[in-house]
């Protein structure tokens, strides 16, 4: 089975690997702390310090080991090579939802990076996949939860 590519930004990259760094070098050492001071505390079978220790580590090995893959295999977009005259990944789009009459501006990222609190979409989210490729003045209908909504392309530009 091929792995899937994943898809990144250069600051997606660059969060990543700097995640994975403090995980390596600062939260390991830390919980290796943790849980030599449990185990000087004696007894380890009714000790909760201990296997609270013991389960920060077990999740800090798992992240690495997830972070790991995601970079094994990454496909970063270089986004001052990204063409806006076309909705691609890494570009940011300021579009119009036709039915509420309201402006939106999100980035179009890959499913990693997706965070719509920070206005981050993914290309594979109804929305994100509806508009690449597009380009300004298209409209687009997106089907969520059983309803369409149209919405107007306004503007695409490189994001910084």
């Amino acid at each position: 089975m091929v792995e899937k590519k994943n898809i990144l930004t250069y600051e997606g990259l660059r969060q990543l690997e700097e995640e994975l760094h403090d995980l390596k070098v600062n939260k390991r050492k830390e919980v290796a702390q943790k849980i030599k001071e449990a185990r000087e505390q004696g007894d380890l079978s009714e000790n909760a310090e201990y296997d609270a220790a013991k389960d920060e580590q077990r999740d800090i090995e798992a992240r690495i080991e997830e972070i790991d893959k995601i970079l094994r295999n990454a496909e970063v977009v270089l986004e001052d090579e990204v063409d806006v005259n076309v909705i691609n990944i890494g570009c940011k789009v300021r579009i119009l939802d036709m039915e509420m009459n309201e402006e939106l501006t999100y980035k179009i990222v890959g499913s990693m990076e997706a965070n719509s609190l920070k206005g981050k979409i993914s290309n594979e989210s109804p929305l994100g996949s509806a508009l690449l490729g597009k380009k300004v003045g298209d409209v687009v209908d997106v089907e969520t939860h059983g309803e369409v909504i149209q919405y107007k392309i306004l503007e695409i530009q490189k994001s910084n």
